[in-house]
C-alpha cells in the first residue's frame, strides 16, 4: 500500500510540474461534467465542447509540445509536437492502450486493438500476412462493387444536398464485412440490417459511457439500462459472427483445408489465394493447422477488424469529399488525373494498376487526413518513465497523442488551416519528420490496415468523381468538430452531387 501511494504521489507531483493551468479541473467541470449531470446539453454538444477545451488548453497552456490537463483526479499528458510524440510512440515498452480502452473489452476482449505485451506482439506478427499487397489487390473487386452500389444510390439524388457520412458508412461496413468475413450483409440496400444497427448502437453506447466517468466502474455501469442495451446489441453481433465463422470453418474442412489450394503454405508464400474472406481464412488456418487460435480468438479478431475498419475509412472518405467540394481547383486537378487514367469511360472497373496511378488523389487524401484525422486522439498507459524536454512523464500516467493538433504544427505545415494537397508531393515531403504526420499512428503499434484504407478510399472516391462534380455548401468555420470514436462534425456533412453531364449542360 505504501509503495502504491508513493507511486501515486510521484505521478501526481510530476503532473503538476508539467505545463498546464491550475484552473483546468474547474473548466472540466463546467464544460464536461455539469452539462452531462444536468442533462441540459445534447451529448454531441458535450463532446464538441470537451474537444474544443483540449484544443484551447494546448494553445493557451502548452509549452514545447507538452501540456497537462486533469480529468477528475487523473492527469492526462497531452503531446502534440513530433519531438514529444516520438518519445512515446517509438517505445517498444509503452505500447499499452490507455485505461479508457478497457471499456471496450466486453466487445473486443483481447483482440489486436485492446491487447498488449507479448500477446499483442505475437498476434500482430501472425496477422500481418493478411495485409500483404497481393491480398489487398484481391480486394479491389469488392471495393469496386460496393462503391458502385453507393454510386447508384447517389444518382437517385442528383443535385440534392445529402448527408454523405451516413451513406458512406453503410458502404464501408459492407466492404469490411465482405473482405474480413467473406459475407455481404447488404447494409447499403437494407439499412435496417440487424448487424448494422447493433454495430451502430454499440458505438453510441461506448461513447456515452466514456463521457460519464461515474460509469467507468463496472459495478455501477452493470446496474444501468445502458449496460443492458449494450449487451443486447453485443449478443446480436456475437451470434452473427459465430454463425459466419462456423459456416466458413465447415466449408474449409469439407474441401480438405490445406490441400485444396484455398490457403497456400504461409511459411513460404505468406498470402491467401482466395479473393474473399482472406482475413477469416487466415485465422481459420491458424486455428485448424497451427493450433494458434481458438474459436474465441478468431471471433475476437474479427470483431476488432469490424470495429476498426469501417468507421475510420468512412470518416476519411467523407471528410475528403467535403474538402474536395470546398476547393474547385483541387477538384479540377482530380478530374484531370482521372481522365488521364480512364478517358471518358466511366464504367470500367478500377484496377490495382489504376490505383497506383492516382498520385494526386493520394495527396488529396493525405491532406484531408492531416486536417481531419479519423483518429484525432490516441492514448497510451506509460509503463516506463519517459523523458521529454527535461520533464519526466512517470509510470502510471496516461499520455494522449493529440494527432489533430500535431498536424497543425506551424513549424512543419505553414498556414496549417489551409487545405493544400501539394504539401504531400514528393518534392515537398522531403525532410519532413516522420512523426509530424501520423494519421494511422506510428511506431511499433501503428495501424495494421493503413494500406487497406488508402486503396479503399481511392477507389470509392474515384468511382464517385468519375460520374459527379461535388459541392460542399457548409463553410469550414461553421462546422464544430466532435471527437467520438472517430472525428465527426456536430451536424450532418452536406454535399451536393451533380452528374458531370448535367453540370456541363448548366455551365453551357
Amino acid at each position: 500500500m505504501r509503495k502504491k501511494y508513493k507511486r501515486w504521489n510521484w505521478k501526481h507531483r510530476c503532473g503538476w510540474e508539467l505545463p498546464g493551468s491550475t484552473a483546468q479541473p474547474i473548466r472540466i467541470l463546467q464544460v464536461y461534467l455539469l452539462p452531462v449531470l444536468r442533462r441540459r446539453s445534447r451529448p454531441v454538444s458535450v463532446y464538441s465542447d470537451f474537444f474544443q477545451l483540449l484544443c484551447g488548453t494546448v494553445v493557451k497552456d502548452g509549452v514545447e509540445g507538452i501540456c497537462r490537463v486533469w480529468i477528475l483526479w487523473h492527469p492526462l499528458i497531452l503531446l502534440y509536437k513530433y519531438s514529444t510524440v516520438e518519445a512515446v510512440l517509438r517505445s517498444s515498452t509503452n505500447i499499452e492502450k490507455a485505461f479508457q480502452y478497457d471499456l471496450l473489452r466486453p466487445w473486443l476482449r483481447d483482440g489486436l486493438v485492446t491487447s498488449s505485451g507479448n500477446k499483442w506482439k505475437t498476434r500482430r506478427k501472425l496477422l500481418t500476412p493478411s495485409f500483404h499487397f497481393r491480398i489487398l489487390d484481391s480486394f479491389v473487386p469488392v471495393f469496386n462493387k460496393q462503391s458502385r452500389i453507393l454510386l447508384k444510390k447517389l444518382k437517385l439524388m442528383d443535385g440534392k444536398d445529402i448527408d454523405i457520412t451516413s451513406m458512406v458508412t453503410l458502404c464501408t461496413l459492407d466492404i469490411i464485412c465482405e473482405t474480413a468475413m467473406g459475407v455481404n450483409i447488404g447494409a447499403q440496400t437494407d439499412s435496417e440490417s440487424p448487424y448494422a444497427k447493433a454495430l451502430h448502437k454499440l458505438g453510441e453506447s461506448f461513447m456515452t459511457r466514456l463521457m460519464r466517468p461515474w460509469l467507468w466502474s463496472d459495478f455501477i455501469y452493470n446496474r444501468t439500462s445502458l449496460s443492458k442495451d449494450f449487451h443486447e446489441n453485443l449478443l446480436i453481433m456475437s451470434q452473427f459472427t459465430k454463425k459466419v465463422i462456423n459456416k466458413r470453418k465447415n466449408e474449409l474442412l469439407e474441401t480438405k483445408f490445406q490441400s485444396s489450394g484455398d490457403v497456400l503454405n504461409f511459411k513460404k508464400a505468406r498470402y491467401i489465394k482466395r479473393s474473399q474472406g482472406a482475413f477469416l481464412d487466415l485465422l481459420l488456418y491458424y486455428h485448424n493447422e497451427a493450433k494458434a487460435f481458438s474459436e474465441e480468438d478468431i471471433q475476437n479478431e474479427v470483431d476488432n477488424f469490424m470495429f476498426a475498419g469501417h468507421d475510420t475509412t468512412a470518416a476519411g472518405i467523407s471528410w475528403t469529399l467535403y474538402l474536395i467540394g470546398q476547393n474547385e481547383h483541387v477538384q479540377e486537378k482530380l478530374h484531370e488525373e482521372l481522365y488521364n487514367i480512364f478517358g471518358n469511360d466511366t464504367e470500367r472497373p478500377i484496377t490495382k494498376d489504376d490505383v497506383r496511378k492516382m498520385s494526386y488523389m493520394e495527396c488529396v487524401i493525405l491532406e484531408s487526413q492531416r486536417l481531419y484525422p479519423s483518429a484525432p486522439i490516441i492514448a497510451r498507459n506509460i509503463k516506463e518513465d519517459v523523458y521529454v524536454n527535461g520533464k519526466t512523464i512517470p509510470v502510471g500516467s496516461t499520455c494522449v497523442i493529440f494527432i489533430y493538433m500535431l498536424h497543425r504544427d506551424p513549424e512543419v505545415f505553414q498556414n496549417p488551416e489551409k487545405f493544400d494537397p501539394d504539401r504531400f508531393l514528393p518534392e515537398n515531403s522531403l525532410g519532413r519528420h516522420p512523426f509530424s504526420f501520423i494519421p494511422f499512428s506510428a511506431g511499433p503499434r501503428n495501424c495494421i490496415g493503413q494500406k487497406f484504407a488508402m486503396i479503399e478510399e481511392k477507389i470509392v472516391i474515384a468511382n464517385l468523381l468519375r460520374h459527379f462534380r461535388v459541392k460542399s455548401p457548409q463553410p469550414r468555420d461553421t462546422i464544430n468538430l466532435v471527437a467520438q470514436m472517430v472525428l465527426r462534425a456536430d451536424q450532418p456533412i452536406k454535399i451536393k452531387f451533380t452528374s458531370k453531364l448535367h453540370a456541363k449542360m448548366v455551365k453551357e
